[in-house]
């Protein structure tokens, strides 16, 4: 194993944790874009021109660069230790690396359609949608720090009740705005 091993690692962290921190943020930014736009003027022009600006600084100087720099030093860390890649819990984890790609992928073409102003989603779907990247993040922490001894039906069970959780803390929020607007 390379010296260095350790620092690669280190540093492929740290763009894990901004590169979601990108993919966390992004949705909400998305969410108050679309309620914005659904303001009347003067209001709306202020709101969607700072946010347009606000989303494009996350998304192209903290998401993308944290993605890039997370990939390189994965890949440089299985070329170090390949032996990963023949263990069930890496192709698993890789499975979902490739989900938070996609994940990200369609998080950049909503990101382009807002920025031309195309309101294709509500902010409702916004807020569903922003609990992907959290159940993503939740498999693959578990998957790296349990490795075999992972019980796949308990982390099934697991990735569902929190799911369950997400969708109702999100319909209690919704019911907690429709009561009171302004909390």
């Amino acid at each position: 194993m390379s010296e260095y091993y350790n620092y690669i690692k280190a540093l492929h962290l740290i763009f894990v944790v901004t590169w979601f921190a990108g993919l966390f943020y992004i949705p909400r930014l998305f969410i108050y874009h679309i309620e914005a736009s659904e303001k009347s003027s003067p209001e709306k022009e202020i709101l969607t021109t700072q946010l347009k600006l606000m989303t494009k600084r996350l998304w192209n100087i903290i998401t993308w660069p944290s993605a890039i720099l997370c990939t390189i030093f994965a890949i440089w860390l299985l070329v170090l230790m390949p032996g990963f890649l023949k263990m069930p819990w890496m192709l698993i984890k890789l499975g979902f690396v490739l989900l938070l790609f996609i994940y990200h992928l369609k998080c950049h073409q909503i990101y382009k359609q807002l920025q031309r102003d195309e309101i294709k989603y509500t902010s409702r779907f916004m807020r569903i949608w922003n609990e992907g990247a959290t159940l993503i993040l939740f498999a693959v922490v578990f998957l790296v720090i349990l490795k075999g001894t992972f019980n796949w039906i308990f982390g099934v069970i697991g990735i569902v009740v929190l799911g369950v959780l997400l969708m109702l803390g999100i319909r209690l929020y919704r019911r907690t705005q429709q009561k009171n607007p302004n909390a």
